[in-house]
């Protein structure tokens, strides 16, 4: 099975300008593609993770592939898939953000293996470099009003209002393909289904600037259906926000839970996405999800093939400890970093390490409403403390309860948990 066709099958094509053209490109060459990020926040979040994965693939089939970084359009704003504009940030922050994405990318994709090795690139580089008259002059003439106004990332904008800043975003990302082709041969742009009108214009600007030349350029244009979730709501978005790739703003435990929570009817779909699984071992796990769904062996894979090519292996074990010890009720055998994971959107509590009676630390932290509610609480069996049930009403929560040192979890009811913070 070649590159388009393990697309095909995946789900993964959404358009492509010459899919003929493009089947027999990609057969005879090693093709140089690229797809952009534009560096609108510190981190890549799960959202990027498909055109990331594209880029991977094509390296794996032994193309060679470029990250563009837009730190000049990433000062723009693109109006594609928006209503409204685009706050636009200083040339500073876009510039630090630019470098953590780098960073990011080059634990995704491979920038060290031989001639198809994947190249980072920014296109601030050459964006900063032109003035407005070799803008307006070079490049503008061979953008028609109309043909801007039909493409469909302008067109949904117009009723709402659209600057001329954004309007202009496509001929940016137009010079970028530009570019790219002219000095690194690049001849395939791949994104999103929203970005089709970006690619197609790039691609009729590397025509128009070549109508001198003898030989045709060819180039191709690829897109990816965006990702909609069976119930409704937005890919990637939790009830905490966007799923970031950047462990310091989505934890690895979170990142794994993320994607075993993943709806049945999205699982294999987002396997043939996200995941290098071949065609039989995703058939094998589509007809256990049918015959055994309570397994959730497809969701288990998922959430570790995920977790794994993105934080690692260490951070998947960790993961999967936190969950395995949640489930369980096994509180006690985790340390304090997977307790910051595991119990970090409970509600908390900061006290000093002075014991406490179990009866007025429940009132004081407000976990239970008062001391006779509290003793009640005790009383019946509803009170666990890291996992051990207490009904000691003269029990001294001290050193022995505090996970190294830091923390102990208060446990009312089946579900409801608290975190105590010893400072």
């Amino acid at each position: 099975m070649d590159i388009l066709e393990d697309l095909q099958m995946r789900g993964l094509v959404q358009q492509t300008t010459d899919e003929e053209g493009l089947k027999k490109h990609l057969e005879e060459n090693v093709v140089t593609l690229y797809c952009g990020f534009d560096p609108t926040a510190d981190s890549l979040h799960i959202g990027h993770l498909l055109p990331v994965i594209m880029l991977k693939r094509f390296q794996l089939a032994g193309h060679r592939p470029i990250a563009l970084i837009g730190g000049g359009t990433g000062m723009i704003g693109d109006p594609s898939g928006r209503s409204t504009e685009r706050t636009l940030n200083e040339a500073e922050v876009v510039k630090g953000f630019s470098e953590k994405i780098k960073q990011q990318l080059a634990k995704l994709l491979n920038f060290e293996q031989g001639e198809n090795a994947a190249a980072a690139r920014d296109n601030f580089e050459w964006l900063s470099k032109m003035t407005i008259i070799d803008f307006l002059r070079d490049t503008g003439k061979h953008f028609g009003i109309n043909y801007m106004l039909a493409k469909e990332s302008v067109e949904s904008r117009i009723q709402n209002g659209i600057s001329f800043t954004e309007f202009s975003y496509m001929i940016l990302q137009s010079l970028d393909f530009q570019n790219l082709y002219e000095k690194e041969n690049c001849t395939l742009q791949i994104g999103g289904s929203d970005q089709w009108g970006n690619i197609t214009a790039g691609m009729e600007l590397i025509r128009r600037t070549r109508e001198d030349e003898e030989t045709e350029a060819k180039v191709f244009g690829l897109t990816m259906p965006l990702i909609t979730k069976a119930d409704g709501t937005k890919f990637g978005k939790t009830a905490g926000g966007a799923v970031w790739l950047d462990p310091d703003k989505t934890s690895p435990y979170e990142f794994y839970q993320f994607w075993i929570n993943t709806d049945d009817r999205d699982v294999m779909k987002f396997l043939k996405y996200f995941t290098f699984m071949e065609q039989e071992e995703l058939q094998s796990l589509e007809k256990e999800l049918e015959t055994a769904p309570e397994k959730r062996t497809a969701h288990t894979r998922l959430a570790e093939e995920m977790t794994e090519m993105v934080h690692g292996n260490d951070a998947l074990d960790q993961a999967k400890r936190i969950s395995s010890a949640l489930f369980n009720g096994d509180i006690k055998s985790l340390n304090a970093e997977e307790i910051e994971q595991g119990f970090k959107d409970v509600p908390s509590y900061t006290k000093t390490k002075e014991d406490a009676n179990i009866v007025e630390l429940l009132v004081e932290a407000g976990i239970s409403s008062s001391k006779r509610q509290a003793r009640e609480d005790v009383k019946n069996g509803a009170i666990y403390i890291n996992g051990d049930r207490q009904q000691d009403l003269d029990k001294a929560i001290g050193a022995e309860d505090r996970i190294d040192d830091r923390f102990t979890i208060i446990r009312r009811g089946k579900k409801k948990y608290f975190l105590i913070r010893f400072q």
